[in-house]
């Protein structure tokens, strides 16, 4: 079984020619070998509207194929723009129709905004993973973090009931000690020097979780491949597969995560409980699938 924590409908860039809806999804889904996908939603966030995918979408997309697609939803922690809005009302919904989780989580604002913090406990207390996307950019989306990332410790002690699923050029530039200033929002590249706040916060805090979707998860794992490897057999227990495929062209070529699961099954890189731990256990746990 491979389930994808990290799928998308909708318009996901800019090209306005570009719409995945839920049969190109299915079609690579069958291609790809993919037993399930998560879809996120995006557009509840006005950083992110231009995307035409909001929870709607997504969960009406999912009532199609209820047994390979799975709806996260997405709330916009500046909605009231108070630090103690009641969202129950809206988790308790999105939770009753079948979302498992809250993403993926884009707001241009500091990782620990008390708007976020407060949000955040919410979803923790409904049992809904957030799915977040870090970038360190001043244009576009994206929660923003310092070095080190102090910002995401802070909401991992503050709301210790929520599982956090890392994501985003930011979030994976941060596995190594040595982040290039230059480059944090892009793809580092060279060996991994230890001492990287993403492992040392996956080591202190149960609920910080990854999913090693699109090229920031897969430049990651690749960049310096032992090190790689001795962090997935580390992390096993918290980690998922994702692709984040933002193209219906997609479906003609074997995406790099993809073949990237691929190749440690075939070449026996991983154990086969790891693997599977990779591939969907993990998932299944984390969303009560």
């Amino acid at each position: 079984m491979l389930i994808d924590v990290h799928g998308h409908i909708g318009r996901i860039i800019p090209d306005r020619r570009e719409f995945i809806d839920f049969t190109n999804l299915i079609a690579k889904m069958d291609h790809w070998g993919i037993d399930k996908t998560c879809i996120l939603p995006l557009s509840e966030h006005p950083e992110g509207a231009y995307l035409e995918c909001n929870t709607e979408d997504v969960i009406r997309a999912c009532s199609h194929y209820p047994d390979r697609l799975i709806p996260f939803c997405l709330i916009d922690p500046r909605f009231g723009n108070e630090t103690n809005m009641d969202f129950t009302y809206l988790l308790s919904e999105y939770r009753t129709r079948g979302c498992k989780g809250i993403g993926e989580f884009l707001p241009k604002l500091d990782f620990d905004d008390p708007l976020c913090l407060n949000l955040y406990c919410q979803a923790g207390a409904f049992g809904m993973p957030v799915l977040f996307d870090m970038q360190d950019r001043p244009e576009g989306y994206g929660v923003r973090d310092d070095y080190g990332l102090p910002k995401l410790e802070h909401a991992l002690r503050t709301c210790p009931d929520t599982v956090f699923i890392g994501h985003g050029p930011t979030f994976w530039a941060e596995i190594s000690a040595d982040v290039p200033f230059d480059n944090r929002s892009g793809y580092p590249e060279g060996p991994v020097k230890p001492g990287g706040a993403v492992p040392r916060l996956m080591r202190e805090y149960s609920n910080l979780w990854a999913d090693i979707s699109a090229g920031s998860g897969y430049n990651a794992l690749t960049r310096d491949p032992a090190f790689g490897l001795e962090f997935l057999d580390e992390f096993q227990n918290k980690l998922m597969f994702g692709t984040d495929s933002c193209l219906r062209s997609d479906v003609d070529i074997v995406y790099p995560n993809v073949a990237f699961i691929r190749d440690l099954r075939e070449n026996k890189k991983l154990s086969d409980t790891a693997l599977e731990k990779l591939e969907w256990k993990n998932c299944v746990e984390l969303l009560n699938i």
